[in-house]
């Protein structure tokens, strides 16, 4: 179909016009329409607060037909615990209810409650100097009595039990509330090693030996089995359709769109979003290829004008 999309620039009418088989807002991909079968790619980026950005999509998608294996591109710290186990078992659904490969890659940072999610996959691709692992669980408090003290302020709680208030920062910890954190945390991180263990068919004594938080290299990962392969972004994406019986050329890569373009997003971009106007095996990105049109043309027109809005740097 012919898409017009008209946009207002200083008081000026400008037109788009976009070839493409689907809307351009639409949220079912051209080649879901054709029946071309495809990987759902996913990413996990950033400290986990929530799982919804990953869950959400990995949910809505995962039924659909026409994705045949899911890839999920990790560079994250981990997070909180909850989100990251969430994140884990929707991947594990994914490939043991639906049986279509998952595989997770990471070429920068995958600790934590990010490897704690990625542990659900078929396999884990890295690079060698991927930072992988920190199995392990934290818990941190301030006590900030003694500035209170010397700043005159009082602070105080009414509760309904010993423990309501325990963790505040306006006084000291006392051993019984170190004693029920520590169990907590403890309770954690034996859930952590079973995941890991099992999911990576470790035996737990192995596991335990490194789970004491620190990080390793891809390379150390892989060699004692805490990930499988040595890899490139690219060569996930292949692994991926290869394990789904496709060759890696006859296969697409469907990202979840977005709801829409709103103007203030073209705003936000960064310079480095300006060179992805193609998909990772060459196909046109129209969305990005729209983005980065509009863009420049926004910021040509606001150029040397006194900016609300800072549309980022100029040059």
């Amino acid at each position: 179909m012919l898409g017009v999309l008209f946009l207002v620039f200083g008081g000026i009418w400008v037109a788009l016009i976009v070839f493409s088989s689907f809307s351009l807002f639409s949220e079912k991909p051209n080649f879901h329409l054709m029946g071309r079968p495809a990987i759902l790619k996913l990413e996990l980026n950033g400290i986990i607060l929530d799982g919804k950005k990953l869950v959400k999509p990995l949910i809505k998608y995962r039924d659909e037909k026409f994705i045949k294996a899911v890839v999920v591109e990790v560079n994250s710290p981990g997070g909180v615990v909850g989100p990251s186990q969430e994140i884990f078992e929707e991947l594990r659904r994914v490939r043991e209810n639906l049986e279509k490969p998952v595989v997770v890659v990471s070429n920068g940072l995958m600790a934590s409650g990010a490897y704690y999610a990625a542990v659900a996959a078929d396999k884990i691709m890295v690079q060698p100097g991927t930072l992988v692992g920190s199995i392990g669980v934290v818990m941190q408090f301030t006590n900030l009595e003694k500035l209170y003290d010397w700043a005159k302020v009082s602070r105080y709680s009414i509760t309904t039990g010993k423990f309501k208030d325990s963790g505040a920062e306006y006084r000291a910890m006392r051993p019984d509330e170190r004693d029920l954190f520590q169990k907590l945390i403890n309770d954690v991180y034996v859930q952590f090693v079973d995941a890991v263990a099992t999911s990576r068919n470790l035996k737990p004594e192995m596991v335990r030996q490194y789970a004491d938080g620190r990080v390793l290299t891809g390379q150390q990962a892989k060699d004692l089995g805490f990930v499988d392969e040595i890899g490139t972004v690219q060569d996930a994406y292949d692994l991926a359709a290869q394990m789904a019986g496709y060759d890696p050329k006859e296969i697409d890569v469907f990202e979840p769109p977005k709801k829409g373009i709103h103007w203030l997003d073209l705003l936000a971009r960064s310079e480095d979003d300006e060179g992805e106007t193609s998909s990772w095996d060459g196909r046109i990105n129209l969305k990005g290829v729209v983005d980065h049109a509009l863009d420049r043309m926004l910021k040509l027109h606001l150029l040397n004008q006194p900016l609300y809005l800072m549309p980022g740097e100029f040059k």
